[in-house]
């Protein structure tokens, strides 16, 4: 079928002259090539949506509805085609009462803060009209009146548009994409009073609006080509910026659990994120004395990563006194506070002295010690509390000491595994962590931990792709 409306449109009507037909060409070679812009504007809203935004989309509808418009009054091309005058004008004029709203839309997205009402209140006026004219043009009502107010509305967005672009921002100087626009809009305006005047017969030449068009649309393709291009550079400078608050991130924490004759020690570090505000290290301040702190920041990313990062740094500093938990919180604490206003820290801290057969704990807003024995106890939580870190300087801290024997095991962990929600938002609880302590206690520290993830992970129903809702940190001290 379109073979043979090309070969019709080759052959042409009979009563086209070598000039119009001339005409007809310029005029189709032209609107070809706007709708290929806006065609591929469309597809670059497609392709590249994360990075694009809604600046192609408007673009490209702006575009096409222009080109779409330019077909349909070409008389040859409706008669190749069988499409009515009628029908043709009906299209024609939807689309004049439309094309403005992309435009509008477009302009919305881009304009400064001082601007961008006055352009929202010209949009939500010309979207009530845009739908009166199109119900008008239904009925036939009162053709002519919509025209004019079209036509006002019109002239009023030009006229803001080319204000916004001719007067100074607030910020100073208008941005190099958006001089670009203005030139493009001049060359626009003066082709178009070129076609109203040679319409009137006052300049001689025929109507080169569609190339001033061009002009403009290509200066608005390369304000958004520079918008996209400057996005995705900013979000690849913060990607590597995240890239290398990982490997910092990563640096801090230890690199291998410590070996140490009569215990057995496992940890699973599981950010929600490239980076997190979870922490764990280790003190080892004499042979058979062991030091665990874990830590939580309030918070995900970049600002708790930094805070972490500071606990690495006071933490190695509590060695000298590392068999008294309650004076490493403290010391931890006085190094923190000052140095954030809206983040804090959870964190609990354990000692073990093999020598002693003592373990000592204390906590810090954090959730409670998980301790069972593998052959004859149950689990119980085990909570000695102060203040969460780094927001009071004279909060104290105390802790509790209790005998160590063969076979016990101490789970610390941060909130992320028991405020793991399933699909109706209940909570795996800490009730549930003891319950697969007490019904696996002949595994091994290491395969602990990881079947404990493996059971938070199926009550979450979380599938390959979806991400965890918070950080996860596990740490399992076993007791030989």
């Amino acid at each position: 079928m379109f073979q043979t409306a090309f070969l019709s449109f080759l052959a042409g009507p009979n009563d086209f002259s070598d000039a119009q037909w001339q005409w007809t060409i310029y005029s189709l070679g032209v609107g070809f090539i706007l709708l290929g812009i806006g065609i591929g504007a469309l597809a670059l809203f497609f392709i590249r949506r994360r990075t694009a935004g809604q600046l192609p989309l408007y673009f490209g509808f702006f575009v096409i509805f222009y080109a779409v418009r330019m077909f349909l009054r070409e008389k040859a091309l409706l008669s190749v085609f069988a499409i009515s005058p009628g029908v043709a004008n009906h299209l024609i004029r939807i689309i004049t009462y439309t094309i403005a709203l992309p435009a509008l839309f477009f302009f919305v997205q881009i304009v400064e803060k001082r601007w961008k009402i006055l352009f929202q209140w010209v949009l939500g006026v010309h979207v009530a009209f845009s739908v009166v004219a199109i119900v008008c043009e239904a009925a036939g009502y009162a053709p002519q009146a919509v025209d004019h107010t079209n036509s006002i509305l019109v002239m009023f967005f030009w006229l803001i548009l080319m204000v916004f672009l001719f007067q100074p921002l607030s910020t100073g100087q208008l941005p190099h994409e958006l001089r670009v626009v203005r030139m493009g809009l001049v060359i626009f305006g003066i082709l178009v009073i070129h076609a109203n005047l040679a319409g009137f017969h006052l300049l001689p030449g025929r109507d080169v609006e569609p190339l001033g068009f061009l002009a403009f649309v290509c200066s608005l393709g390369y304000l958004v080509a520079h918008r996209i291009f400057t996005k995705e550079e900013s979000l690849f400078a913060i990607q590597k910026e995240l890239e290398i608050a990982e490997q910092i991130q990563t640096s801090i924490l230890p690199r291998e659990v410590p070996t140490l004759p009569g215990f057995n020690i496992a940890a699973r570090y599981f950010p929600m994120s490239a980076v997190a505000g979870d922490f764990y290290d280790f003190l080892i301040p004499k042979p058979n004395q062991l030091g665990i702190l874990i830590a939580d920041v309030t918070g995900h990313g970049v600002p708790a990563a930094l805070i972490a990062s500071m606990l690495k740094v006071a933490f190695a500093s509590q060695t000298p006194h590392a068999q008294d938990p309650a004076r490493v919180l403290g010391g931890l604490n006085h190094a923190l506070c000052g140095k954030f206003e809206e983040h804090f820290v959870t964190a609990a801290y354990i000692y073990a002295d093999l020598d002693a057969r003592t373990i000592r704990y204390a906590g810090a807003g954090h959730p409670p010690l998980l301790a069972s024995n593998r052959s004859n106890g149950l689990a119980r939580s085990i909570e000695q509390n102060g203040f969460f870190l780094g927001m009071f300087p004279e909060a104290s801290y105390s802790s509790i000491e209790f005998p160590m024997n063969s076979g016990d095991r101490y789970v610390l962990y941060t909130d992320g595994l028991p405020e793991s929600k399933n699909a109706i938002g209940d909570e795996f609880g800490i009730a549930r962590c003891k319950k697969y302590l007490d019904s696996h206690p002949n595994l091994a520290a290491g395969a602990l931990a990881d079947g404990l993830l493996n059971e938070i992970g199926r009550w979450a129903e979380r599938s390959s792709g979806q991400s965890q809702e918070d950080d996860m940190t596990l740490l399992v001290l076993d007791c030989q």
